[in-house]
C-alpha cells in the first residue's frame, strides 16, 4: 500500500531534502509556497515605505510651519512687527495633512493587496500612484513659487 503525503516546503528545505533520511512511505509531493510568503513580505515592505514617506512628509510640514513661526518671533524680537507668517504655516499644515492622507492610502493599499494575494489574484496600483506623484509635483512647484515670491518681496 502506498501512502501519499503533501509537504509544503521552502527552497532551503528543497536543498536539504537529499540529506534527510529516506523512508519508504510512498509518494511525497513537495508543494512550494514560498512565493506567497515572498509576496506578503514584499507587500509589508511596500507598506513600510508608505509609512516612512508619510512620516517624512508630516515632519517636513511641521518644520515648514515651525520655521515660519520662529521667523515671526525673531522679527518681533528685533522690533519689526509682523502679524502674519505668510503662506508658510498653511503650506506646512497642508504637508502634514498630505502625510496623514498618504498614511491612510498606504494602509488601504496594504490591506487590499493582502486580500488579493490571499485570493490568488493581484491588481497593480494605478490611480493611487499617479495621484501621489501629481500631488507631490504640485506641492513642490507651490513651494518653489512661494520661495521665489518671498525672495522678490524681501529683495
Amino acid at each position: 500500500m502506498v501512502i501519499g503525503i503533501e509537504i509544503p516546503v521552502s527552497r532551503t528545505t528543497l536543498r536539504l531534502l537529499p540529506l534527510l533520511p529516506q523512508w519508504e512511505i510512498g509518494e511525497v509531493t513537495v508543494v512550494e509556497n514560498s512565493n506567497l510568503a515572498r509576496d506578503h513580505l514584499a507587500n509589508e515592505r511596500t507598506f513600510l515605505a508608505w509609512v516612512r514617506t508619510s512620516v517624512a512628509v508630516v515632519v517636513f510640514g511641521f518644520a515648514i510651519g515651525r520655521f515660519a513661526i520662529a521667523m515671526r518671533q525673531l522679527t518681533e524680537f528685533q522690533g519689526h512687527g509682523s502679524r502674519s507668517t505668510g503662506l508658510s504655516v498653511w503650506m506646512g499644515m497642508s504637508a502634514i495633512l498630505a502625510g496623514v492622507v498618504m498614511m491612510v492610502a498606504g494602509l488601504a493599499r496594504y490591506r487590499r493587496t493582502r486580500a488579493q494575494l490571499d485570493e490568488g489574484k493581484f491588481e497593480p496600483a494605478g490611480f493611487v500612484v499617479d495621484l501621489v506623484a501629481i500631488l507631490t509635483v504640485l506641492f513642490g512647484l507651490a513651494l518653489a513659487g512661494y520661495l521665489i515670491y518671498v525672495e522678490k518681496s524681501l529683495g
